[in-house]
């Protein structure tokens, strides 16, 4: 029994050594992170080493150990789950961070490129491969040189040991980089043999001609296998600080911040003068918690603050004193509580049910496009600092009726176009009040909007979307005023937005269905064309209805002079009241309110934008006695 213990450990360094030399066939699993050619060999001089230098006394536990550190893990398992979940991978039982882009050769100097190292370490992200059949003759692999300084050694240690392994397509590669998973499937294979001869107490020791081939290896390679040991090191060492201070493994932060010098020029207010408004310098700031439990599903959690408001355009129509207008809201308007005090901006969830369908689940502040496509490509920012100036050339008004507490459900059909898959989208969102348990108040028995919208992308160049929603507005509350209450909606004329105050029923509630349409055509990936129009047909209860009617289209530019740039030419109406037919006061103006916007995105960084821009509001108000407004902004984004 000792001369069997002793064969096994006499064989166990010889083929622990000759595998990582030559066992790079055998592929273990997916996923796995390449090494380098000089990795392999000075993983190879670790084994080399172990091979030499352990007595047989001390092998069996500290050479175990060496490996361990060599390899980063105790065994291997696939990586599971992608970056984007959040979601740690297990390799062996040891957690691993997940994986930024690749820096494997980053300076060791720079603060960022380390981190990436560190955790690229961690997560092994190469292509699939297929496992291998057995090559167990040298002379069936073609790739192999028979003049090559290795070849006598390869081939005995091969048809002798039987042990390495080839490729099906009887190549070997032997210059071809190293997978951690490659070499935790040669040491298995080997390890397998050595239990077979145990077992059989078969004496085929290796030669000495065997050992010398191993040895010299092992000089040729002495110098990288230190620079590796000290590199590896480094690496765990910091790793493991990483991974102990990480802020979560499942949630990411993202963040938006934006600057605003910004001005109104022209109006009049009702005593003849000009305009009231001054050259403002305004901000918003965004932070989003975005989490993932499973990889495919996020809950979102966004903080926001800032010191925007909106410019103020009187009226100076007579009889509808005090109904300002809608008009040339900015994006950066939205969501700040005017002096800079944090608020909970958004908390969504959404999740997928099968194929690319998805559900949302809105607790506070949904508004429909979170969950429907608006059909606006590169205008359309969900009202962040990359797209259009203005609330209303960033999407059509219609998914601005309504906004709060509810849920959607896209349900997605077809092959993908310019905007994605085609849907069919349904969802319902409770205004202000979804939360309280008063009358009229309440998920149902309070303000609410009800969407249903088909998207239809029918080539990769075009979209349609034919879209309705249902509205129920309280008294007094704006109609397109996404579900935040208050007499001023985010777009539209004061009449557009309050038809029961015109009609002389301020205390009337209102209902509106809306029928809209939005279409996009990419010409090019330089050039694209989009437009969008709407009708709503407002139900003053009990007294009659009206007829609110807006469009708009534009050419955007992507790209324009630089990477990230984007020149935007936005024109049309914003929603105005065109008819009353109800008993009461029903005399108004009913001019064309017109918008006509430019602005030119330029991509200072990844993470910087600076946005130039004009905004002129003809007949505002709808009223040609109103002068026309022009708004100038100079807008600065920070993303991160």
């Amino acid at each position: 029994m000792s001369n069997i213990v002793w064969k096994s450990l006499v064989i166990s360094p010889v083929f622990l050594g000759t595998t990582l030399v030559f066992g790079t066939s055998a592929i273990a699993a997916e996923n796995a992170t390449n090494l380098t050619g000089s990795d392999k060999t000075e993983i190879a001089a670790v084994a080399l080493t172990l091979a030499t230098d352990k007595s047989a006394s001390d092998f069996s536990t500290n050479s175990t150990t060496e490996l361990e550190k060599l390899a980063g893990v105790k065994s291997v398992k696939p990586l599971e789950d992608s970056i984007t979940s959040g979601k740690q991978a297990e390799v062996s039982g040891a957690t691993v961070a997940q994986a930024v882009p690749n820096t494997r050769n980053a300076p060791a100097a720079n603060p960022d490129r380390t981190l990436n190292q560190i955790l690229q370490y961690g997560s092994e992200n190469s292509a699939n491969r297929n496992a291998q059949g057995q090559v167990t003759s040298v002379s069936q692999l073609t790739d192999v040189d028979p003049t090559h300084w290795a070849f006598q050694a390869l081939q005995s240690l091969v048809e002798r040991y039987g042990c390495i392994e080839g490729y099906p397509d009887r190549t070997y590669r032997g210059n071809r980089a190293l997978t951690r998973y490659e070499f935790a499937a040669g040491l298995n294979a080997c390890l397998d043999r050595i239990n077979e001869l145990i077992a059989a107490a078969v004496a085929d020791l290796p030669s000495k001609e065997d050992l010398a081939t191993i040895r010299r290896l092992q000089e040729e390679f002495a110098a990288e296998l230190a620079t590796l040991r000290g590199r590896v090191d480094a690496l765990e060492a910091r790793t493991a600080r990483l991974e102990a201070q990480q802020f979560s493994t499942t949630t990411k932060l993202k963040g938006e911040v934006i600057f605003a010098v910004t001005d109104a020029f022209g109006g009049a207010s009702p005593g003849g003068n000009d305009d009231d408004n001054n050259t403002v310098f305004q901000d918003r700031v965004r932070l989003e918690f975005q989490t993932s439990f499973s990889g495919r599903d996020l809950l979102h959690t966004r903080l926001a603050a800032g010191n925007a408001g909106q410019f103020n355009f009187p009226d100076r129509n007579n009889n509808l004193t005090g109904l300002t207008t809608g008009e040339g809201t900015q994006q950066f308007n939205l969501g700040n509580t005017g002096n800079n005090d944090i608020i909970l901006d958004w908390l969504a969830y959404r999740f997928p049910i099968f194929g690319k369908s998805q559900v949302y689940i809105a607790a506070h502040n949904g508004i429909h496009s979170d969950y429907t496509p608006t059909v606006n490509p590169y205008f359309e920012d969900y009202d962040g600092g990359n797209g259009a100036l203005s609330a209303f050339a960033q999407e059509s008004p219609i998914y601005r009726i309504g906004g709060g507490a509810g849920a959607g459900v896209n349900l997605a059909f077809g092959g993908g176009g310019i905007l994605g898959v085609s849907s069919l989208t349904l969802g319902y969102l409770a205004g202000p009040g979804a939360n309280s348990p008063l009358d009229k108040n309440g998920l149902f028995n309070g303000e609410y909007a009800a969407l249903a919208q088909l998207n239809f992308n029918v080539s990769n160049t075009f979209g349609l979307a034919l879209t309705y929603v249902h509205g129920y507005h309280n008294a007094g509350n704006a109609i397109f005023d996404l579900g935040g209450g208050g007499t001023r909606g985010l777009v539209g004329t004061g009449l557009a937005n309050s038809p029961a105050t015109v009609a002389g029923f301020p205390g009337r509630p209102i209902v509106t269905n809306s029928y809209g349409a939005s279409a996009a055509l990419r010409i090019s990936k330089n050039f694209s064309i989009s437009g969008y129009a709407a009708f709503t047909d407002a139900i003053i209860i009990g007294r009659g209805h009206a007829d609110i009617w807006t469009w708009g289209g534009g050419l955007a530019f992507p790209d324009l002079g630089g990477k990230g740039n984007l020149l935007g030419l936005f024109a049309g109406v914003e929603p105005y009241l065109t008819e009353i037919d109800a008993p009461g006061n029903s005399n108004f103006e009913d001019d064309p309110p017109y918008h006509i916007e430019g602005f030119y995105k330029i991509q200072v960084t990844n993470n910087i934008s600076l946005t130039p821009g004009v905004i002129w509001l003809m007949s505002p108000n709808q009223d040609n006695d109103n002068d026309d407004i022009f708004i100038g902004t100079l807008r600065t984004t920070f993303s991160f």
